[in-house]
């Protein structure tokens, strides 16, 4: 019986295995939306590591977590390397290209599990505001394929990436509101408007 009850285990081990070897070996995970503020001040945001913190869903997973900058300020070569908790572990990514349309950061994880992937975003003007395109292409190891059956990562990351745009939003919604107010003020020492 108990070489039986083996037999069936094995069988469904291997079964399982050569379907986790057929799963794809590429994903793109992928999210939208359209901001009420214009391309600059949302392109700005992501453009400058030092601006996550305002909107990054992760960011607000681990408050306490460990941030480290290095390159430029901003813009290609600019890199991020961070910390924290379980829930947003240890990684860095690091501006590859920046034009006003698109920026590309390649996005390397270090725990809890080490994989490398390309993040973009894309600007777009719509009417008066933004539409952005967050996205993330990267390889699935064996070992992603497995947790994949069991795990939806397109609607657990995706949701974080919901997350972010909805914060982005805010965020660049303030900067253009300022950015407004402080170009309506008159500047030091100028006359003040005829009325």
């Amino acid at each position: 019986m108990a070489k039986k009850i083996l037999a069936v285990v094995a069988v469904l081990v291997v079964a399982f295995l050569g379907f986790v070897a057929t799963r794809p070996s590429e994903f793109t995970i992928s999210r939208s939306a359209s901001l009420a503020a214009p391309q600059p001040a949302v392109h700005a945001l992501v453009n400058d590591f030092h601006q996550w913190a305002r909107w990054s869903p992760w960011d607000q997973m681990d408050p306490s977590m460990k941030r480290e900058y290095s390159g430029p300020a901003s813009g290609v070569g600019s890199s991020y390397a961070w910390s924290g908790n379980d829930k947003v572990g240890e990684g860095r990514m690091t501006i590859l290209g920046s034009t006003p349309e698109k920026i590309e950061i390649k996005l390397e994880f270090i725990k809890p599990f080490a994989a490398t992937n390309v993040t973009a975003f894309s600007f777009a003007p719509e009417g008066a505001g933004t539409k952005v395109q967050w996205s993330m292409n990267g390889h699935n190891n064996f070992m992603a394929k497995g947790f994949g059956v069991f795990m939806d990562m397109d609607k657990l990351v995706g949701a974080d990436f919901e997350k972010g745009l909805a914060s982005m939003a805010t965020a660049a919604q303030a900067d253009a509101k300022a950015g407004a107010a402080a170009a309506a003020e008159p500047a030091p020492g100028a006359a003040p408007a005829q009325q």
